[in-house]
């Protein structure tokens, strides 16, 4: 088997609106410049580009074809593409490592939601003959969600206020939250769609990511501490929201089980793609996370929620802890589609 490891990790900066295109190029190319001055590299080094992004977000066909412009299509490329959130393709580019294929790969996602009316966008990922027809935004699905756990006694409005408190204390850009708020004062702000208010639900956020992957001697040669990928399932659930509990998640339960080898006790940092406060409490214990382990350290999705990049974005800063010596073992989560219907999780490790 075919070491795989995490070895470089670049964002652009977390905004809720940018200027260009919607083609991620503008927020690209400073990424890249990142990773290879990072790294020692140049493009010519990358073995395989694998990206993440949505036509429907950019409002344009073959919106990824445009961001090609960011990595240079001469000499010719070795390219692929996922019509969903970049953490799938970096699966995709796992994958094309281990085949023996190459031996690097570049895997980037980007998003611009301030371009678009998101959360309606995000309707066309339900079913596609009854639920879509009737354009039900993301906000009110997820609320639909959270008021069966509430009503079934699964989680209280105090837990969704205090996942709230401690995403946003640990985000370095704040501005969501007045310092010093606690449980009760949020509890006293007005609904935003009952049962959720605004700080339940992530901010739109423009944004995009990259990372590269290399295999054994070369993830060493490119970083002292690589996070090796010990870990990597996905799962899917029906489209029909009222074919499954939501309340609960079993495809996540299930990747992280395989991913875990069914250890989630040494999991030092999780990184979870959460959109709205009770999502991480269902993921919290469909993992089987403890107390001690540190969740979304880097804020998560209610600080920063650039579409179609978060999930990467998850285990790109999972991986950092690895590459700073501050974990020795590390998850990240990604989500995808309606109510946590599509989920990811992807295990580090540093040896």
């Amino acid at each position: 088997m075919i070491d795989v490891a995490v070895v470089g990790f670049a964002h652009a900066p977390h905004v809720r609106r940018t200027e260009g295109t919607t083609n991620g190029v503008e927020m690209l190319m400073p990424c890249f410049a990142e990773l290879y001055a990072d790294l020692g590299i140049k493009q010519t080094d990358i073995g395989f580009w694998c990206s993440g992004s949505s036509d429907y977000l950019a409002g344009r066909a073959f919106s990824f074809l445009s961001a090609i412009d960011s990595i240079g299509a001469v000499p010719p490329i070795n390219e692929s593409h996922v019509e969903m959130d970049a953490a799938w393709a970096l699966y995709e580019a796992y994958i094309k490592i281990l085949t023996g294929a190459v031996d690097t790969a570049l895997v980037y996602g980007f998003g611009k939601s301030s371009a678009g009316v998101l959360r309606r966008i995000l309707a066309l990922q339900t079913d596609p003959y009854t639920v879509a027809p009737l354009v039900p935004d993301a906000v009110s699905t997820a609320g639909l969600q959270a008021r069966l756990g509430l009503d079934s006694g699964k989680w209280t409005a105090e837990q969704m206020a205090q996942v709230a408190l401690d995403s946003l204390a640990a985000s370095p850009r704040n501005d969501r939250l007045e310092p010093g708020s606690s449980v009760d004062e949020l509890l006293d702000q007005p609904y935003f769609a009952d049962p959720l208010r605004r700080h339940d639900i992530a901010p739109i956020t423009d944004g995009a990511s990259a990372i590269v992957l290399a295999s054994g001697d070369k993830a060493r040669e490119l970083r002292e501490n690589p996070a090796w990928i010990t870990g990597f399932e996905h799962r899917i659930e029906t489209p029909i929201l009222g074919a499954r509990d939501l309340t609960t998640s079993p495809s996540t339960a299930a990747s992280a089980a395989s991913a875990t080898g069914g250890d989630a006790t040494s999991i030092d940092v999780a990184e979870l793609y959460a959109p709205f406060t009770h999502q991480q409490l269902i993921l919290t214990e469909a993992i089987g996370l403890g107390s001690q382990t540190k969740i979304n350290p880097s804020g998560g999705a209610l600080a920063a929620n650039p579409m179609f990049s978060t999930g990467l974005e998850r285990i790109g800063f999972a991986a950092r802890h690895i590459f700073d010596g501050s974990a020795s073992r590390v998850l990240a989560h990604a989500t995808s589609g309606a109510a946590l219907q599509q989920n990811l999780v992807a295990v580090l490790e540093g040896k």
